[in-house]
């Protein structure tokens, strides 16, 4: 009899690595004392570092624009520098609400 998959991420491929013996064995018995199998736990190391790495990559994405668009206002006739001058004119109005003004 075929029992079905529990699992809600179902096996594709297997990823073998040698490692100290000692360093598995500490390993194992550090998953074992949180009741947790060590092959899940390294799963779960696995994507953390890959949400890590999209997180940077993210990040320095956000970085790389805003350098762009800083670069880009400083330029007065660009529509960056134009919008800038927007705002200040409208914080700068006698009826905007006096907790936003610096």
């Amino acid at each position: 009899m075929i029992m079905p998959r529990t699992s809600q991420h179902p096996k594709s491929d297997t990823f073998n690595f040698r490692i100290d013996s000692t360093l598995k064995a500490a390993f194992v018995a550090a998953t074992e004392a949180d009741d947790k199998p060590a092959a899940q736990v390294l799963r779960d190391f696995m994507r953390a570092y890959v949400k890590q790495k999209a997180q940077r990559a993210f990040g320095a994405e956000a970085q790389r624009q805003s350098r762009a668009i800083a670069a880009r206002a400083s330029e007065l006739d660009s529509d960056e520098s134009a919008v800038l001058r927007e705002l200040d004119a409208y914080l700068e109005r006698d009826d905007f609400a006096e907790e936003w003004k610096p």
